[in-house]
């Protein structure tokens, strides 16, 4: 699930060397240093190979309840990855690793940021993550959607080349129908409460009496769910690149939010294209303000004529290429590639090489989980009329999403609708909560993130960094948030009001 400059916000007028800030209250040791080992219901051994473990990665099984309303009922299994403090006389507790989704795995994002992270806290912390429910390791649901549903470009409900969305209609009741079939107990599981109920249990099993946290993204809210369900036990907490908390929309404003991440992020990406140091065949305009009607008027052309590929039956068309933009604008190093993809296009003689997220389908479980969780979290609006019109109106306001991120779900013929009543974030709980937010983010607009700064009140402080893309930490590149991420987890230093990097 996140960048709207809103600068009007007072912290963004704050210097960076607030960083410095006062040390937190109450940021002693989250646990006396357990004994390697004590976690009880956890055996640790070697990870799978299929995990692609680091050195020194230890891996395990937590069993939870599928039904936290009956507790001794049917249980699951959860997979989970430990990375053990180096240095036990300085060990101070647990650094849950939350990833995003809804979707990714846990353990997998231990495994690419758990070398880097380590290097950070020197030994401060055993480093944890867990594959949520339906996710990799972890026990899967399945509803048995047919494969040309699965691909990205129809899992996101990108409108038809005239904005009519009769066939998005037709998809997302065929999708909720295959989930209200097949997905049984094991689908209705799959909501962000739950996730919030299984890492506490992860950490009862870790004998931690509290848990320091870095989230990412969607797990941003995950985490936010926690500290509102389970206040007392989290110690240092950070959120990177939130979303708004709004218990009435929760996941369908964060699809929303996505046009406007996407105007925020594209002139980093125009400037870029437009760069004279830039490859000829990287070079997409002279000038930044022309790089965007070159890709409206390629993405328009694909539509009355899409591309073959490289990929076999599978040609490069305009909503391809507007999916293949908006994945680009995560990252500065994924803009090549989406410059080299239109330069291609652009080419008479040209073969258009896709990303892979466009070269074939989802695993049923992938897809699964990253539509149950949405559709289980809050009820979605269902009058098929009201999203044609939102869909016109956002075309108009965000040509670059075409009306994606307004258009109609499976979720709105949810059999049985919302699970459970959303959490509202409140602020109402220990101000042990940093957060950090990229200015210029595609998926969780800055605006989006000031939401949920303002739930939080006190109980957070806001470090706002002056660059495009998504996820900050040990990803940006930028010296002056990741040294106040680091001191805060290390030392408990946190600002002593919200900062802007530079």
């Amino acid at each position: 699930m996140t960048t709207n400059r809103g600068r009007k916000a007072l912290m963004l007028a704050l210097s960076a060397a607030a960083v410095a800030g006062a040390g937190l209250a109450g940021g002693g040791a989250a646990s006396a240093a357990a004994p390697a080992g004590a976690a009880e219901g956890l055996v640790w051994g070697e990870c799978a190979p299929a995990v692609k473990p680091l050195p020194g990665q230890e891996c395990a099984t937590l069993s939870v309840p599928l039904d936290y309303a009956r507790p001794d009922g049917e249980r699951i299994g959860l997979a989970v990855a430990r990375l053990r403090s180096t240095r036990p006389e300085v060990r101070r507790g647990t650094l849950m690793v939350i990833p995003g989704g809804p979707g990714s795995s846990g353990v997998q994002r231990l495994g690419q940021k758990g070398a880097a992270l380590a290097a950070e806290m020197n030994g401060a912390y055993d480093l944890v993550a867990f594959d949520p429910r339906g996710v990799g390791g972890s026990a899967k649901a399945r509803c048995g959607f047919e494969e040309d549903d699965r691909r990205l470009v129809t899992l996101r409900s990108w409108p038809a080349a005239d904005g009519g969305i009769g066939e998005n209609v037709a998809r997302s009741r065929r999708m909720a129908e295959a989930c209200a079939r097949n997905g049984g107990a094991m689908l209705r599981g799959l909501t962000t409460a739950n996730q919030a109920r299984d890492l506490d249990r992860l950490r009862q099993a870790l004998g931690e009496r509290r848990l320091s946290a870095w989230s990412v993204s969607y797990g941003t809210y995950v985490a936010a769910v926690y500290a509102e369900k389970f206040p007392g036990r989290t110690d240092r907490w950070v959120l990177d690149s939130s979303a708004d908390p709004d218990p009435g929309r929760v996941a369908r404003g964060w699809l929303a939010d996505m046009a406007r991440g996407a105007e925020d992020r594209f002139p980093d990406f125009a400037a870029w294209a437009s760069d004279p140091a830039r490859p000829a065949a990287l070079r997409l305009a002279e000038r930044p303000e022309d790089v965007r009607p070159l890709v409206l008027d390629l993405a328009a052309r694909l539509d009355r004529e899409p591309r073959p590929s490289t990929t076999a039956g599978v040609p490069l068309t305009g909503t391809g290429l507007r999916q293949a933009l908006q994945q680009a604008l995560y990252s500065d190093t994924a803009f090549e590639s989406f410059a080299r993809l239109v330069s291609q296009a652009l080419d008479p003689r040209g073969v258009p090489v896709l990303p892979p997220e466009l070269t074939g389908p989802m695993p049923d479980e992938a897809a699964t989980v990253s539509v149950g969780v949405i559709c289980n979290d809050v009820d979605w609006p269902r009058s098929v009329p009201a999203y044609q019109r939102a869909v016109a109106a956002d075309r108009v306001l965000h040509p670059l999403t075409a009306g994606m991120p307004a258009n109609i779900t499976p979720c709105s013929f949810w059999k049985g609708g919302a699970v459970e009543k959303p959490t509202r974030i409140t602020d109402r709980g220990p101000s042990n909560v940093l957060m950090i937010q990229n200015l210029r983010d595609p998926a969780t607009p800055y605006a989006s993130g000031l939401r949920m700064r303002a739930a939080f009140g006190d109980r957070a402080r806001l470090v706002s960094v002056d660059k495009g893309g998504h996820a900050v930490y040990l990803g940006s590149g930028n010296a002056c948030g990741d040294r106040a991420v680091t001191r805060f987890l290390t030392e408990g230093v946190r600002p002593a009001e919200d900062v802007l990097c530079r």
